[in-house]
């Protein structure tokens, strides 16, 4: 049901950034997350519950793209690589919180409920943070408030960059940006093929079996005679390790560099996990190759193919649809998660490891032909300088 309130939530996104502005939005997104909490957390019955997962689902969604949007506005462009992947570090550190928080309920009856209280806490503390922060330049300049986005760089980048990036930001033509964009526009106008490439990046990401390593590993884990707590935690500490690098490394070896390094380790990851589900002898092999090719995998896709997309689309999204472009591509990625959440054990039983790990090898190297292809490096260059250098290339 979260998944589902998600993919909703996607749908609305674009327009609520755009006709609100990106601070108004992010206030938008933490009411049905505070809301979904409550319903959650007072709920009489397994339906209720569910009810209040799928309100929390459409905050959710909502809040995702319009974070990648916001991120990438208000960064300067010598280190804007670096505050999105902080966006996945937060993310780690909240997904181990929920395990460290959750770990009572198995002794504690009802502390359930308490967790679900506890999860309103961030929500609450979004919408009040928010009012403190500047509205994004970019959105500013599309509603023509050419002096608010003036203020307001002044804020984010200091007095001395403020001339020089209102000069970026005047290269670009905004006569046709308050003109309304639908999805099908994204389509069939002349950006069909950057949302293309981002759509494909979501659905790549997803079907490269991430999100079956994340929902199922305690499982892999538990094979193996480890406790389920204990697989999650390492799950969760392999992937805020390799989030920390990916923050160093971002803007020095570049977006694309890391995302051809990440989608090549996993299929590397993959291809050890074939192994062990194939040995048939040294129990002790099998264990170390299965749960090391996991950790693995966790590692290099939270190098890369995790944080990237999220901050590498907004980059080379235009102005003019980047907000509905966005929320198209989550959209996507949202769908994809759900599928391969729907279907990874059905398919496990069916075909068994060794042939469902080949297919997630084989994603992941169809992942690196398709960004040594298609996607440009965008380290260092302004949101104007892509702009421009993506419509030139038409």
């Amino acid at each position: 049901m979260f998944l589902v309130g998600a993919f909703f939530g996607c749908l609305i996104s674009g327009w609520l950034a755009d006709g609100l502005g990106r601070r108004r939005a992010f206030q938008v997104s933490a009411v049905p997350m505070i809301i979904g909490a409550f319903v959650s957390a007072t709920s009489p019955n397994s339906q209720a519950m569910l009810l209040g997962r799928l309100i929390v689902g459409l905050g959710v969604g909502v809040g995702g793209p319009v974070t990648a949007l916001y991120v990438t506005e208000v960064s300067p462009a010598h280190v804007r690589g670096t505050y999105g992947s902080l966006c996945q570090i937060a993310s780690c550190l909240g997904i181990l919180g929920a395990l460290f928080i959750g770990i009572p309920a198995k002794n504690i009856s009802g502390w359930w409920r308490a967790c679900f209280w506890i999860s309103a806490i961030p929500a609450a503390l979004l919408a009040l943070g928010m009012e403190l922060c500047a509205e994004s330049p970019q959105w500013l300049a599309k509603q023509s408030k050419w002096g608010e986005a003036e203020y307001e760089y002044e804020r984010l980048w200091g007095g001395a960059n403020v001339k020089f990036a209102m000069a970026e930001l005047s290269r670009l033509d905004k006569g046709d940006e308050t003109e309304d964009i639908s999805f099908m526009d994204l389509l069939n106008t002349r950006h069909w093929k950057v949302v293309y490439v981002g759509a494909a990046m979501f659905a790549l990401q997803q079907l490269s079996g991430i999100n079956a390593v994340f929902y199922f590993s305690s499982t892999v884990f538990k094979s193996a005679g480890i406790h389920p707590d204990l697989a999650n935690v390492s799950v969760g500490i392999a992937n805020l390790t390799a989030s920390g690098v990916a923050t160093f490394l971002m803007d020095k070896l570049g977006r694309k560099g890391l995302l051809l390094w990440s989608f090549f380790g996993m299929a590397v990851a993959m291809a050890i996990q074939v192994v062990g589900a194939s040995l048939t002898g040294s129990a002790i092999v099998k264990v170390i190759l299965s749960v090391g090719g996991t950790l693995l995998f966790v590692f290099m896709f939270a190098m890369g193919a995790g944080p990237v997309p999220a901050l590498l689309l907004p980059e080379i999204f235009p102005s003019r649809i980047r907000a509905k472009a966005m929320a198209f591509c989550m959209c996507v990625h949202w769908v994809f998660n759900c599928v391969v959440g729907l279907l990874f054990l059905e398919f496990l039983k069916r075909f068994g490891a060794q042939v469902l790990y080949s297919f997630f090898a084989f994603i992941c190297i169809t992942a690196v032909i398709f960004v040594k292809r298609n996607v440009m490096e965008t380290k260092g260059k302004s949101l104007e300088e892509i702009e421009i250098a993506l419509l030139s290339d038409q």
